[in-house]
């Protein structure tokens, strides 16, 4: 591992968060399904009739609504392996000098609301003032479960199976942006479409454990991931890492929301690498594909079909379209998002 690399803002580069993690032992009698592997998006641990899924994940991009964030985001990857988000815990870091009874309250709001909506029991937790902080960041904590029979491994992806796309990308990155660059975005495609994308957060939502839920609930799912930081670039290349496989991939018939068309147009960015919740990406064997795709039609969720697993010494290819040959898919060195609020 490099000693003396610096990396930007954003997730440690992937082989050095792989060898990292290939240095975690899990102790025998530990009883963790699951534990520390890259691209998974928690951990399972054995309590008997039914498996425990623990996550842990923190909102740091964004100041506004990070309560709602918070919630969302880690119920989102309970969700990925078909479990029911429960309970939530969250440790608020509050700035120095900068905070009130409002902005504590706010939060709160944010986050008993969230988990109102998701019927999930906020059930402890930790807040505090914290020096060197110039805005708030909430961690949060999120604990599910899932029958035995029922839990989603990556590793079940097989070779044929088809990958599947919910809503469009990028939802989360998009509804940031249209609050940090609001002004700008304002006045040169007008404050209609900067709203709309603003309500993106709760219309159609950050949310993907309805959709995550469905699935399962309609077809033979082999896999299912949350494509966070990184966008679906990123979220691509852990999804066939963890499942030993490759993919071949359709840009033309990967979804991308008008709203985040326009903003990449204005400010110059790559929206398959834009920070991606409110996204799901499903593996589902071609024989019930079909199923889980009329099941979400019936309830309003877009989807589409995006690509195909392949055998992992095909890597993960991307046709470009109009092209006649895929293209390996480059993994971003950082999320468009970062790059674009350096410095905010």
């Amino acid at each position: 591992m490099e000693t003396g690399a610096r990396f930007p803002v954003g997730k440690l580069p992937p082989r050095v968060l792989e060898a990292l993690l290939a240095r975690c032992p899990v102790p025998r009698g530990a009883r963790l399904i699951l534990g520390p592997r890259f691209g998974e998006d928690a951990a399972v641990i054995d309590r008997g009739p039914t498996y425990l899924v623990a996550k842990t994940d923190p909102i740091t991009f964004t100041a506004e609504r990070i309560g709602w964030y918070a919630v969302n985001v880690n119920a989102n990857d309970i969700a990925t392996l078909g479990a029911r988000p429960r309970w939530f815990l969250a440790t608020l870091l509050l700035p120095e000098a900068r905070t009130s009874s409002a902005l504590a309250r706010s939060i709160f709001d944010d986050v008993l609301r969230a988990c109102r909506t998701l019927g999930i029991t906020l059930c402890g937790g930790h807040t505090e003032i914290t020096a060197g902080l110039s805005r708030p960041i909430v961690v949060g904590h999120m604990l599910g479960e899932v029958d035995k029979s029922k839990l989603v491994r990556k590793e079940s992806q097989r070779p044929g199976d088809l990958v599947l796309l919910t809503k469009g990308i990028a939802l989360e990155g998009t509804a940031i942006l249209a609050r940090e660059k609001a002004t700008l975005l304002a006045r040169k495609l007008g404050r209609g479409i900067v709203r709309r994308a603003q309500r993106l957060l709760f219309r159609p939502g950050i949310s993907v454990v309805r959709e995550a839920l469905l699935a399962v609930q309609h077809g033979e799912v082999h896999a299912m991931h949350d494509p966070t930081e990184g966008g679906l670039l990123s979220g691509l290349y852990e999804l066939a890492r963890a499942g030993g496989v490759g993919l071949r991939v359709w840009k033309a018939k990967v979804p991308v929301l008008p709203e985040t068309q326009a903003f990449s147009e204005v400010l110059g960015f790559d929206p398959f690498a834009l920070i991606a919740s409110g996204t799901l990406l499903l593996v589902v064997s071609s024989r019930t594909a079909g199923g889980v795709l009329r099941a979400f039609a019936r309830r309003g969720i877009a989807a589409a079909v995006i690509g195909e697993v392949c055998r992992k010494d095909a890597g993960v290819q991307v046709l470009e379209p109009g092209a006649w040959r895929t293209t390996p898919l480059r993994v971003p060195a950082r999320d468009e998002l970062a790059r674009l609020l350096e410095g905010v």
